[in-house]
């Protein structure tokens, strides 16, 4: 499998996951705040290790990288709903 396809299936398994405790009865903020800080937890840990921390330049750079993620995702999903709004049209 490729590393995008790892990577899809990944982030379609987080989102299910999300979703599963989102209909235990968690309001979904608190299952999206509770996604970022594992991102954060994780994100540090794949930098940093189990016994280090980021600088404040690798903080910054962690918020680049979720910035320009977030932009992609708005961009692809912009793509897609106009999409389907041609395609009712």
């Amino acid at each position: 499998m490729s590393e995008q396809d790892q990577l899809h299936e990944s982030m379609n398994r987080f989102i299910g996951l999300a979703n599963e405790i989102k209909d235990s009865g968690v309001p979904i903020h608190v299952v999206s705040t509770a996604m970022m800080r594992a991102f954060c937890v994780y994100a540090t840990y794949s930098v940093a290790g189990n016994t280090g921390g980021l600088t404040d330049s690798g903080v910054e750079k962690m918020a680049e990288v979720f910035k320009e993620e977030l932009a992609g995702v708005q961009t692809a999903r912009k793509a897609e709903f106009d999409t389907i709004e041609t395609k009712g049209s």
